[in-house]
């Protein structure tokens, strides 16, 4: 009965034209994986024979739970993901489940990641068309040190029925920059991949220099850690001095995209770099209650994953989304 009733959510929301605002979302869905084991990535552990027996059940509950969660959303124009191992996960969600109801196609690429997980982009066509994609290479190959690219998504909004003017442009770039196990050496990579994302936002700029330029993704950093303060040029201000906006400042303190140690932190961000007509509306932190669980013996909450350690938890994530809304006056 709930699939039914979301399904049809889904078929009248599908028959709506593009609203205001634009909206886009991010979201670390944290290991989604097919079931077959790919002889290039070290992805053995996620299938039905690997260490956590990872089966069609267990891969159709999590595409059920990020559907819904997308309606929850109110199904964005355009959603960033994290951890998606290949196209075909992607086409299962966007095609397996009820999102099938609404006209969501994706950009993907795969990346030399060790593991074979990439990131990717979903967009509804009747609100976003692409006009142009590729990925950004951020690997340091000559030392050995591979990791996901960034991908860039250039499009158009698709202007409200009956009018000809052309769409607005909007340039988006998603992320998901290294972890901070490699200790050292990862945090001097996370710097040199920030001064690649920063130079790509500038050019960009300037080469669209009405669109709206969307930066998303996990950085594995927070505000105040180098990548972004020293990378991005921020230092202390929420503006850098290229004119991009760390938008994540504007979120509360004390909770954020990811715990750790009892911790909440804000590693998932979100940048913008446009002129003045476009006015951020929102950016909003989701806290679903199907995301969250107890933490044990910690107080509060943390993100429900899909495998607590070993344990399967049944959960989605151990990131939880943001969602922007931008309007351009």
């Amino acid at each position: 009965m709930r699939r039914i009733i979301l399904a049809v959510v889904l078929m009248m929301s599908s028959s709506v034209v593009a609203q205001e605002p634009f909206s886009a979302a991010w979201w670390n869905v944290e290991n989604l994986f097919d079931l077959r084991d790919d002889p290039q990535t070290n992805d053995e552990e996620f299938t039905p024979t690997g260490d956590r027996h990872w089966t069609r059940r267990r891969l159709n509950a999590k595409l059920e739970g990020i559907y819904k969660t997308l309606v929850m959303m109110d199904l964005p124009d355009v959603v960033g993901l994290g951890e998606v191992e290949n196209a075909y996960v992607l086409r299962e969600l966007c095609q397996g489940t009820p999102l099938a109801q609404v006209p969501y196609r994706y950009v993907h690429y795969d990346s030399p990641d060790r593991r074979g997980i990439d990131v990717a982009l979903i967009y509804r066509t009747d609100r976003f068309t692409v006009t142009a994609s590729r990925t950004i290479s951020v690997s340091d190959s000559a030392a050995g040190y591979f990791t996901r690219d960034i991908l860039l998504v250039e499009g158009v909004r698709v202007p409200p029925e009956g009018e000809k003017a052309a769409g607005d442009s909007v340039c988006i770039l998603v992320n998901h920059w290294p972890s901070k196990r490699g200790g050292e050496e990862a945090d001097a990579q996370r710097l040199r991949i920030a001064d690649t994302l920063r130079r790509q936002m500038v050019e960009l700029h300037a080469k669209h220099p009405s669109a709206a330029i969307i930066a998303m993704g996990d950085m594995n950093s927070t505000a105040d850690e180098e990548a972004i303060a020293k990378g991005m040029g921020f230092g202390s201000d929420s503006i850098s001095p290229d004119g991009i906006r760390l938008l994540t400042l504007r979120l509360p303190r004390d909770i954020g995209t990811h715990k750790y140690q009892g911790q909440w932190r804000y590693i998932d961000q979100v940048f913008l770099l446009a002129d003045e007509p476009w006015e951020v509306k929102k950016l909003k932190l989701l806290r679903f209650d199907h995301l969250l669980t107890d933490d044990g013996i910690r107080p509060g909450q943390r993100p429900k994953r899909t495998y607590q350690g070993p344990r399967y938890e049944g959960g989605l994530s151990d990131h939880l989304p943001l969602l922007l809304r931008l309007q351009k006056k």
